[in-house]
C-alpha cells in the first residue's frame, strides 16, 4: 500500500542562495524509491507516493539527500494527503470568499501551544489575524504577506524555537491537496 505524499522544503529557490531546481528535486526523490513524483511552482514543493508510513523518516532522509546533492541543509517537511486536506476543511477563515495572497499557513514540524504567542496582541494588528491548527499556524492578511505587520511579528525566530516551520499562501494548499488527491 502506498501513501502519497507533500514535500515542503523551507528555504530554498531556483537560483541565488540556496538553489534546488525542481527537476533536480524531481530526479532525487525518485533517486529515493518514490513514485509519482511531481513539483509544484518553483519553490520546493512535491508530491510524492511511498510506501512508508513515516513522514519524520521521509523528511530526514530527503533532507539528507538534499544535503548531500547540494552542499547544504535544507529544513523539510513530510505531509500525508488526508493530513492535507485536514488543514484545509478546518480553516478558520473564510478561504472561497478570500484571494490567495491574503490567507497563508505556516506548517509546523510539531504542535505549538497558544503560550508561544502570548506576546502578541491580536487586537493590535486587526484586520489581520492568526489562528492555530494541528501542527499549522492560519494567518488572514488583507493586504498580503508583504504588507503584513502581524506576518512581520510571527517570524520571530524565538516564537517557533525547536520547530520547523515554513509557510505557504492558501493558492499553493489548495494545490498541493489537489495534488495528492487525498488518497491516502
Amino acid at each position: 500500500m502506498t501513501t502519497t505524499y507533500a514535500a515542503l522544503l523551507r528555504g530554498i529557490n531556483v537560483s541565488g542562495h540556496r538553489p534546488v531546481p525542481m527537476a533536480d528535486l524531481r530526479a532525487l526523490l525518485s533517486e529515493l524509491g518514490h513514485g509519482e513524483v511531481r513539483t509544484h511552482l518553483q519553490s520546493g514543493n512535491a508530491v510524492f507516493s511511498s510506501s512508508s508510513d513515516d513522514e519524520t523518516a521521509l523528511a530526514v532522509a530527503l533532507e539528507r539527500a538534499v544535503e548531500a546533492r547540494f552542499g547544504f541543509g535544507v529544513d523539510c517537511l513530510v505531509r500525508n494527503a488526508a493530513y492535507l486536506r485536514a488543514v484545509a476543511d478546518a480553516c478558520p477563515f473564510p478561504a472561497v470568499t478570500l484571494e490567495g495572497r491574503q490567507l497563508h499557513c505556516t506548517f509546523l514540524s510539531g504542535g505549538v501551544g497558544p503560550e508561544r504567542f502570548a506576546s502578541i496582541d491580536p487586537a493590535v494588528y486587526l484586520p489581520e489575524e492568526f489562528r492555530l491548527g494541528d501542527r499549522v499556524l492560519y494567518l488572514y492578511a488583507p493586504d498580503g504577506l508583504g504588507r503584513s505587520k502581524l506576518g512581520q511579528a510571527l517570524s520571530r525566530p524565538a516564537l517557533f524555537k525547536g520547530v520547523t516551520a515554513t509557510s505557504r499562501n492558501w493558492n499553493t494548499v489548495v494545490k498541493l491537496v489537489e495534488m495528492t488527491g487525498d488518497r491516502s
